[in-house]
């Protein structure tokens, strides 16, 4: 277990590490290779935890076994409640701490806080940056945001929708937000300036990106009511979160595709949902034209059946538990989420992208995992509630 003078030289050491992970293409990396090189990555960032944090350190002193273990499921891992907290889970000095990005929640609950420091700050736009080029190319282009500028602005802190619509930035020539709010507060299409980028963004390739109901409800269902194609064939639509919203709605996802591609004028393989949370920032998770969503070489999943919480075979579904090396400012390196996924296998998908892929399913019913702010044993998992004291 590390020192509290260790901090300094370990953080050194996993600045490099981490910088050669995110330096290979995201998806190239031999399972085996892979798992090797996170598996002790990981290990290094839980001791690098345990000297920044005493309560960090109490809960993995219950998982004595975990410098000798060989697999990256059983290291210790966090359910992601616990970042819940009032006070945010730092590994931050105070006077490094350069913003905190908040989680969307609805109004019962609590959102999750993050802190982020310069160095984790720069790792996380790398990441997300790695992943889209594999996707979208490199090149910078016209960038549409479905949303208002509100949510555009830089802030000391942030929210998810922010947070999101930043992350794309490095992609960006241009920035245009296309909804704009009335006196009480309703955002709408601003139709003279969405007919002016399309006249003048015909034939370019332009990057689009909208949570997934505002795209819905406040685009694409205002623009067909009135009749509107676009015309932009090169557009890529990215789009995450607000499914819960949509199901409600009776809007699948090949509804939802279908209706975008048809307003833009584009085909659908270039409507593309990815999955991301604030909490595992750094990381997104885009469907591949096989509609796999595939991990990167600098993070990790697990699926864990939602009673034993043992991993699942391929081809089940369970809890998911999101692995990433990127975040040293906040122990979220190995998080179990309130989301249910399928594990659809781990290398071999026809796209050609090397590594564990899985499928979103749902948000659970009812949290399975809840937290608060103190973290106590891992012998409470057994009745789904984590304490850090």
């Amino acid at each position: 277990m590390a020192t509290r003078d260790e901090p300094v030289n370990s953080l050194a050491d996993l600045e490099q590490a981490i910088s050669a992970l995110l330096d290979v293409r995201p998806y190239s990396v031999p399972p085996l290779e892979r798992h090797a090189a996170l598996l002790m990555l990981f290990k290094k960032e839980l001791n690098y935890a345990c000297a920044r944090s005493p309560k960090f350190k109490n809960y993995v002193r219950h998982w004595p076994s975990f410098p000798s273990v060989s697999c990256i499921a059983n290291l210790p891992y966090l359910p992601v409640t616990v970042l819940k907290a009032d006070s945010p889970l730092s590994l931050a000095r105070a006077g490094d701490i350069t913003r905190t990005l908040t989680s969307s929640a609805t109004t019962s609950q609590r959102p999750s806080r993050v802190v982020l420091d310069a160095a984790t700050s720069r790792r996380l736009t790398r990441g997300v940056t790695a992943i889209m080029r594999d996707f979208i190319g490199p090149a910078r282009r016209p960038y549409l945001v479905i949303d208002t500028p509100e949510n555009l602005r830089r802030r000391p802190e942030m929210g998810a929708r922010g947070a999101a619509i930043q992350g794309l930035v490095p992609f960006a020539s241009k920035i245009v937000c296309c909804l704009r709010r009335d006196s009480d507060g309703v955002a709408s299409v601003d139709l003279e300036t969405l007919r002016s980028l399309a006249d003048k963004w015909r034939e370019s390739e332009v990057l689009v990106f909208g949570f997934t109901h505002v795209i819905w409800n406040n685009f694409v269902l205002p623009l067909r009511r009135k009749g509107i194609t676009l015309n932009l064939p090169n557009v890529h639509v990215l789009h995450s979160g607000g499914w819960k919203r949509l199901e409600q709605q009776a809007v699948s996802k090949d509804v939802f595709a279908s209706g975008v591609s048809s307003v833009f004028g584009c085909k659908v393989k270039r409507v593309i949902d990815f999955y991301g949370m604030v909490e595992n920032l750094g990381v997104v998770y885009p469907d591949c034209e096989q509609g796999n969503k595939h991990v990167p070489a600098f993070a990790e999943v697990i699926i864990r059946d939602p009673l034993t919480l043992a991993p699942v075979s391929p081809g089940e579904t369970g809890l998911l538990q999101v692995c990433n090396v990127l975040p040293t400012s906040f122990p979220g390196f190995l998080l179990l989420t309130e989301d249910m996924a399928q594990l659809v296998g781990a290398d071999g998908c026809l796209c050609g992208r090397r590594g564990t892929y899985f499928r979103y399913r749902h948000r659970v019913p009812k949290a399975e995992v809840r937290g608060c702010g103190n973290v106590d044993t891992p012998r409470q998992f057994e009745n789904r509630t984590v304490c850090l004291t």
